[in-house]
């Protein structure tokens, strides 16, 4: 068959037709000149959406965003040089968060690396361990061999396999080009299409994985313990399966008589379907489905719990958000610490844990629901939801008339929509999120970079999310947190981003939408949290670094909506209110008075 005389044109089509048959729908590309292969050719696939950024490392985040969504692999495409680099922080958040990403670079070719040629480092193996696999693809040749192009179909077939493992993260793959760059007029286009259906074989080559289930040996040992020990609790973290696991060990929990101490990002918390699984199918039971759900640990074991110590813990997901909770976990001594994750990632840094089963968590909870007698004696659940009752109660009296960060949190969770989708930035409102989200049947998908816990790319991330699911989503930062990331507010500028939908007229096209809420307290407040707040001078100066911004001037730059409040009634007015526009919210708060209102507050409650 006659293919493109670029071979360059070539390779890049014959990659990208075969990440597209793999399951790829959406690639971020940052423009340059020695990514033109790469670049033409996911824009000639009409299976794969493009999204255009100016900054290498907004575009690294927003791909984050689409993967974290979807959790499935989303591509990321750059030109040589720097731009490389400015992808890593994204990829060391995807491979702690364990978020499937495919990274290709664009690269000179061999004779020009090491020589002194502009724009040229070395870029192989640039990102070390901090991805699932590396790979410095073949140099573009002319008429290739078949099994050259075979190879270059398996690569991406197995690159995107890799990415998407039971143990998901980001894969690199670095492509050399040489010049000419484009193709000849036109020829681009007809190149794809003309081999667009040679395949391995002559069919699309797929790779696909299994899930792990658990023997029935283990199953027995599991079922046994719980069924012998009526104290126990089961902790969610962040990062949980979604896959039918809420409804899953929401049943189990009912049934064994353990409560779960839910963190704000399992997917847990803030989740309907959880809930009413678990009435529909563990009717007995003496409590509500909705107060399984533990949200107030953070408050209530800063002084301790109130109840007897846990016989049993079983844990899921990744190590919890919660400081309280992480130490309470590390002091008590329960006879069976039990962490059950199928991608088989060790996650606890007290290293406390006695049985680690790499095997499918939602498949675990069924098959353990099914083998154990429903709990008779409900005592212990009963002190431990007293428990978290009382707490609510407390912090609503407390909280009913003081503005703080703390509560602005606490008022998005309640005046969000049921299925919404939620971007928590880091250092403090996720903290907040953690302490003050009350647990709630209105189903809301939380998300957040906690893999490094980097407040960098926070916006990029949300607007990834809005990207992938095609819904609105609200962003909650803090002040530090959204200067780090302006740049990814092209994102949404009203009229200047849209999907790129190929031919479609850019009528047709459709902006993202979110809310930004910036809880601006003109300084780094996390670190009032830590010794060295005691140490002035150079606290205030080094640590909080007050700055004096007035983010009504980016908003205005990015074409978005914005409103400025400063207390609490007017931040629920505004927040509530319908917008057509994306648009920025600054709540003004004051740094010092949140601190000593929340240190008031938990006081107040643990009295």
């Amino acid at each position: 068959m006659l293919l493109s005389s670029n071979p360059n044109t070539l390779w890049a089509t014959t990659f990208v037709n075969s990440l597209a048959q793999s399951g790829l729908t959406a690639v971020s590309i940052a423009p340059g000149s020695r990514s033109t292969p790469l670049t033409l050719a996911f824009h000639a696939h009409p299976d794969i959406r493009v999204y255009r950024h100016l900054d290498e490392r907004s575009a690294g985040f927003f791909a984050l965003g689409m993967a974290l969504a979807s959790d499935r692999p989303a591509a990321l495409v750059c030109t040589s040089g720097t731009a490389v680099a400015n992808f890593l922080p994204a990829i060391i958040e995807a491979k702690m968060s364990h978020v499937p990403l495919l990274i290709l670079t664009a690269d000179r070719p061999p004779e020009l690396r090491h020589s002194g040629a502009n724009q040229t480092i070395d870029q192989i193996k640039i990102y070390g361990d901090q991805v699932l696999w590396s790979v410095d693809a073949a140099l573009p040749e002319p008429n290739p061999p078949a099994v050259a192009l075979r190879n270059l179909q398996t690569l991406a077939a197995r690159a995107y396999a890799t990415a998407n493992g039971i143990t998901k993260g980001p894969v690199h793959i670095n492509f050399p080009f040489r010049k000419p760059l484009q193709p000849a007029s036109g020829e681009w286009r007809v190149a794809s299409d003309e081999h667009s259906q040679f395949t391995i074989h002559n069919s699309p080559f797929t790779i696909q994985h299994g899930r792990l289930h658990p023997t029935d040996s283990q199953l027995a040992h599991l079922s046994n313990i719980i069924a012998q020990q009526p104290r126990g609790l089961i902790v969610c973290g962040p990062r949980c399966p979604g896959d039918g696991f809420p409804q899953a060990v929401t049943v189990l929990a009912k049934q064994s008589g353990y409560p779960i101490l839910a963190d704000p990002l399992s997917g847990l918390r803030f989740n309907r379907k959880g809930a009413k699984s678990a009435e529909e199918e563990s009717p007995k039971s003496a409590q509500s489905a909705d107060n399984l759900i533990i949200g107030g640990y953070e408050t209530f074991l800063q002084s301790g719990p109130g109840w007897e110590e846990p016989q049993v813990i079983i844990r899921f997901g990744a190590v919890p958000l919660s400081k309280w909770l992480n130490a309470y976990l590390e002091r008590i001594r329960p006879a069976h610490r039990i962490h059950i994750r199928e991608n088989g990632v060790w996650a606890d840094d007290g290293h406390r844990t006695n049985w680690f089963l790499q095997a499918n968590e939602t498949a675990v909870c069924r098959e353990l629901t099914r083998r154990l007698p429903e709990r008779a004696d409900r005592k212990w659940e009963t002190a431990v939801l007293a428990i978290e009752t009382a707490v609510w109660h407390k912090l609503d009296v407390a909280m009913k008339d003081i503005y703080f960060d703390g509560a602005i949190v606490a008022d998005v969770i309640n005046n969000l929509p049921d299925d919404s989708l939620l971007f928590m930035g880091n250092s403090l409102p996720v903290r907040h999120l953690d302490q003050f989200g009350r647990p709630s049947t209105k189903t809301i998908r939380v998300f957040a970079n906690r893999g490094a816990s980097g407040i960098d790319g926070n916006i990029s991330t949300a607007l990834g999310i809005a990207a992938a699911t095609g819904k609105e989503v609200t962003a909650v930062v803090g002040d530090i947190t959204f200067y780090h990331d302006m740049n990814g507010l092209l994102a949404v500028a009203s009229g200047e981003w849209q999907v790129a939908s190929k031919e479609a007229p850019p009528a047709t096209r459709h902006p993202l939408r979110a809310t930004i809420i910036i809880i601006n307290n003109n300084s780094g407040g996390i670190f009032r949290r830590l010794p060295v707040s005691q140490h002035e001078p150079p606290f205030t100066d080094l640590f909080l670094t007050p700055h004096g911004l007035d983010f009504e001037h980016a908003a205005r730059l990015y074409g978005l909506d914005f409103v400025r409040v400063t207390d609490r009634e007017a931040f629920r007015a505004v927040f509530s209110r319908p917008y057509s526009v994306s648009r920025i919210i600054e709540v003004v708060t004051d740094g010092r008075e949140d601190y000593k209102h929340h240190q008031e507050i938990v006081k107040i409650v643990n009295c």
